[in-house]
Parts: C-alpha cells; sequence; structure tokens
C-alpha cells in the first residue's frame, strides 16, 4: 500500500508529494521546497521514517515545481527526471528571470533522465507508469499507480479546474486533447492528486469540472 505524504510548498502553495510503500523505498513527485523551513521538513520526514528514494519525478518543468530539486540533489544524490519536451525549462534561474524579472537563488542541478510515453517508474513494491498530457508546458506528464488507483497530475487537472495554457509554449488544444484522452479514461475510482489544492477523484471530475465534460 502507498504512503502518500504531501507537502504545501512556496509562494504558489504547490503540491509536492513524498510516496512510499512497505519497503521504505519512495519517490518525491514535483519538489518545489523553495523556503528553507519547507526543504528541511521534505528531508527531516524522510529522514525521520527511514525513506530511501529512488527517484525526483518532474510531471513538468515550471519553477514553482522544481524549486527544491537542489536540496534533493545534495541531500539524496537524485537528479531530476522530465520529459525532454520540458529540458528548456529546468534551467529556473533563467525560467524566472524571464517570467519574474528575478533570480533562483539555488542551484539547477543535471537532469538524471529523460522520461517517454509508457516509460515505467519502479520502487519498492510499486510503479507509476508515464502518461505524457502536454498543454498546460509541452513535456507535462501524469504518474499512474494503475496497482492503487492513485495519479499524478502536476498541473494538467485540478479539483475543478485545470492548468493554465497563456504561458510560453503552452497549448489549449493539447491540454484538452490530454484530458479528454488520456486522464478522461482512467478508472472513475482513481484518486487524483494535483499540482495545486485538493486531491480529487476522476469520477468528480467528469461530473462536476465543466472542462471534462
Amino acid at each position: 500500500m502507498l504512503n502518500i505524504r504531501p507537502f504545501v510548498c512556496n509562494m504558489l502553495q504547490e503540491n509536492c508529494f513524498i510516496v512510499s510503500d512497505e519497503t521504505s523505498e519512495a519517490v518525491i513527485i514535483d519538489c518545489g521546497a523553495y523556503f528553507e523551513d519547507e526543504r528541511q521538513a521534505i528531508v527531516s520526514y524522510i529522514r525521520n521514517n527511514h525513506l530511501k528514494p529512488r527517484h525526483l519525478l518532474c510531471t513538468h518543468g515550471h519553477f514553482d515545481h522544481c524549486f527544491g530539486n537542489d536540496t534533493i540533489w545534495h541531500e539524496f544524490g537524485l537528479q531530476p527526471e522530465v520529459a525532454s519536451e520540458d529540458e528548456w525549462l529546468m534551467d529556473i534561474s533563467r525560467q524566472m528571470h524571464d517570467m519574474m524579472g528575478v533570480d533562483y537563488p539555488g542551484e539547477v542541478p543535471p537532469i538524471g533522465r529523460f522520461l517517454n510515453k509508457d516509460d515505467t517508474i519502479t520502487f519498492g513494491s510499486h510503479s507509476l507508469k508515464v502518461l505524457p498530457t502536454p498543454g498546460h508546458t509541452p513535456g507535462g506528464v501524469c504518474f499512474y499507480c494503475e496497482e492503487e488507483k492513485v495519479v499524478f497530475t502536476g498541473d494538467t487537472l485540478f479539483h475543478q479546474s485545470i492548468g493554465r495554457t497563456d504561458f510560453d509554449r503552452g497549448s489549449w488544444n493539447q491540454l484538452m486533447d490530454s484530458l479528454k484522452t488520456v486522464v478522461a479514461k482512467l478508472p472513475a475510482d482513481t484518486t487524483v492528486y494535483c499540482g495545486h489544492g485538493p486531491k480529487t477523484t476522476i469520477g468528480t471530475e467528469l461530473s462536476c469540472n465543466p472542462y471534462l465534460r
């Protein structure tokens, strides 16, 4: 059984997830920890629970989902794994300067692996399937655990909402296609862990999210 521990991070209230199982192996999804207390809370949780992180996964490359990658790199030796279509975003210092006119004070770790369609991320006795869902960014992906009926959607799908497409290289048409052909096809009882806001289910979103009707 999966143990999913959310951490709400940074000024944009991004959700980072530490996902582990009975083997104590774990993956870290979207480490957006910016402030020092957020970084320390995540590191302390991992160490205090004797977890063994195996992957640092990125649903996409926006800075609010990647602020804490350098901490995970230094503390646990993990490099971020992201779709190649979002490689251009992973220099978050340049991204922040271009979008907000400010510099990022941390380091930018090298990419450890490019994620492809139907790749399987394994840890402990569980696996996550990589589901490409471009639109919010060109390389947006979801991570789906079929056994546990859980999906991590990043900024593709929120409770009663969806990700923005007005950022550089975002695409409304691509996002709509991703939602209809990938996300909406998951079982209705799949629990959705979103990049911002509360968790939900596919069934709930199919019934009340105006973008999925």
